[in-house]
């Protein structure tokens, strides 16, 4: 059981992480615009958007996974295709 349980910390760390690191580069794009040299770094906040949205999916994902399987969630948010009753 505690095997169990490190596993899914690992699993949620990782995307943890990700969502971190885009929100470092989400704030270096936003501050590079007071540089004049460099200007608003389009590459930079993309790439950061795109980490922080995904790690904050997975994240969700997985709670509502394990919530669903624990049968904490509520009917409407169910798929008719999902229920196993």
């Amino acid at each position: 059981m505690r095997a169990q349980r490190l596993v899914a910390l690992l699993i949620l760390v990782i995307p943890g992480a990700l969502g971190m690191y885009g929100v470092k580069l989400l704030r270096d794009a936003l501050f590079s615009t007071f540089d004049p040299e460099t200007g608003f770094r389009w590459g930079i906040f993309i790439a950061g958007l795109l980490l922080f949205v995904l790690g904050i999916l997975f994240i969700a994902g997985f709670i509502f996974y394990s919530d669903k399987k624990k049968k904490l969630v509520q009917p409407r948010f169910k798929n008719d295709i999902d229920d196993e009753d």
